[in-house]
């Protein structure tokens, strides 16, 4: 069990919002890294996908999904989307005002030599209409350390008031 979390970086989307959220120069101390995201999009449908780079790296990502709407469940294999491992859907500016989908990403041994696990939570709602729950297990075969990690979204801003947390993870 993790002992300590310590906050890395942060990213706030400003007044007209930004294309990508970017931490970069992620340092080597930690053993795991945790990113808790609150995002929206200026997406003209009711949700955008959202896809993670590691190192600005744009290929040989997997991953499987499962996810539940509370009327249905289905999963799927996922792979490269759009340059980057899909991660899940984000509200978009045709859904309820002020909703914000939420992420918990947890990326274990992100400084070893082997591929790079990562695990996903993630939602999001149309207020009273429609909601989902998502589970994702990824993968990027890679052997290199993770120094920077990437959010965007196909053809969408991430609009004001969205959020990032970068948090390291010390197991003793």
């Amino acid at each position: 069990m993790a002992n300590t979390y310590t906050l890395i970086a942060s990213s706030t989307a400003g007044s007209g919002g930004v294309a990508n959220i970017d931490f970069t120069s992620i340092p080597a101390t930690y053993t795991d890294l945790n990113i808790l995201l609150s995002a929206r999009t200026n997406d003209a449908s009711i949700y955008g996908a959202i896809k993670l780079q590691f190192n600005n790296s744009t290929t040989t990502y997997s991953g499987k999904e499962i996810y539940g709407s509370g009327t249905a469940a289905a999963s799927y294999t996922r792979g490269v989307t759009d340059n980057g491992l899909y991660i899940g859907d984000v509200n978009g500016n045709t859904t309820t005002a002020n909703s914000f989908s939420n992420f918990s990403i947890y990326i274990p041994n992100y400084t070893s030599s082997n591929y790079k696990s990562v695990s996903v939570d993630g939602v999001e709602e149309n207020n009273a209409t429609e909601t989902y729950s998502r589970l994702l297990a990824g993968l990027w075969s890679s052997a290199s350390a993770i120094t920077s990690v990437k959010f965007s979204f196909t053809g969408a801003t991430i609009l004001e008031y969205s959020t990032a947390y970068l948090y390291g993870i010390k197991n003793s």
